[in-house]
């Protein structure tokens, strides 16, 4: 099976590229903006009939796209969610390869949902944000393309190269901060969101089924269960070895302002970890992944302590 995979240099798509790797029966071809990519090409800027020659002479069966903007302002992360997936849609329509699109989207997509609730893939979507908005526009503008196509709906993705400016990449990074320099006390703050965390090596798992089956439509990936960010926390904590304690502070409304916490000094230095956390999802989400059970044959392996270890052991390194 020959596979065309856009974006492998990103936290995800690096991840996907090894698992198909692993597969004697794919041959992969890497497609991206960076020196490392087998054919540089960039999503944002490039036109469809350009990706449509290529895709007419690789030909692939399948085309799995990991590309994709999770900062910025509405215009960036349009250009690199929306119009770049639109453009592969139309570059998959106008070439005779017949590839099927495994897209990757977002549990931001769903927004806020009730707390003690799962979202099920039938929930309305109403995303509390631009990262979302952006990505429900990708999947719909996928879902009607008429394609042969699956959107795999990842809640909140966790394990090695877990980048440093998200929740959990941060508050490793306030760990740390905290060890090397000795202090016995990590304030923090807006821990009080629950979230749906999922190991990327099982997200990359996720796509590689994804690529093999006939499932189409959004089928959500997560591990099914809420983990309060104060327990991550204290997961972390552990896994680190850090024996100061750790004083949660009642993060007050307002945006986000830098880091995740401060190591040291009065309640005023020290900053909230994510309040509000920056997916617009509210205090709580939980996936309902009973489709990519029963669809996918797929199961979440990796539990979060074992993707926390990784997380720490990678902030480690900078000690």
């Amino acid at each position: 099976m020959r596979v065309l995979l856009i974006g492998a240099n990103g936290f995800i798509g690096r991840f996907v590229a090894d698992r198909l790797l692993a597969d004697p029966a794919v041959q992969l071809t890497a497609l991206g903006r960076g020196d490392d990519a087998d054919v540089r090409f960039d999503l944002a800027t490039g036109s469809p009939g350009a990706l449509t020659r290529f895709l007419d002479a690789v030909h692939p069966g399948v085309v799995v796209n990991c590309a994709g903007a999770t900062r910025g302002g509405a215009r960036d992360l349009t250009r690199h969610n929306t119009v770049a997936v639109a453009t592969v849609c139309e570059a998959l329509r106008r070439s005779g390869c017949g590839a099927r699109l495994v897209q990757i989207g977002c549990g931001s997509e769903y927004g806020p949902s009730q707390p003690g609730s799962s979202t099920a893939e039938d929930a309305v979507p109403r995303p509390g944000g631009p990262y979302g908005v952006s990505k429900l526009a990708a999947t719909e503008l996928v879902l009607g393309s008429g394609l042969d196509a699956v959107v795999l709906r990842v809640f909140s993705p966790a394990g090695p190269g877990t980048p440093a400016g998200s929740p959990l990449g941060r508050l490793a990074e306030a760990m740390r901060r905290a060890m090397q320099s000795g202090d016995g006390e990590l304030k923090l703050g807006g821990l009080g969101v629950q979230r749906d965390f999922i190991d990327v090596r099982d997200v990359a798992r996720a796509v590689h089924a994804a690529s093999l089956s006939a499932a189409q439509g959004v089928i959500n990936i997560g591990s099914g269960r809420a983990v309060r960010l104060r327990d991550a926390a204290a997961v972390l904590a552990r896994v680190a070895g850090y024996g100061g304690a750790l004083h949660e502070l009642d993060a007050p409304p307002g945006p986000l302002r830098g880091a995740i916490g401060h190591p040291r000094g009065d309640s005023e230095h020290a900053v909230p970890v994510a309040y509000p956390y920056p997916d617009g999802c509210g205090s709580w989400q939980q996936a309902d992944v009973r489709t990519a059970r029963d669809r996918l044959g797929w199961r979440p392996r990796i539990n979060l302590e074992e993707s926390l270890a990784d997380i720490w052991m990678e902030a480690a390194c900078r000690i």
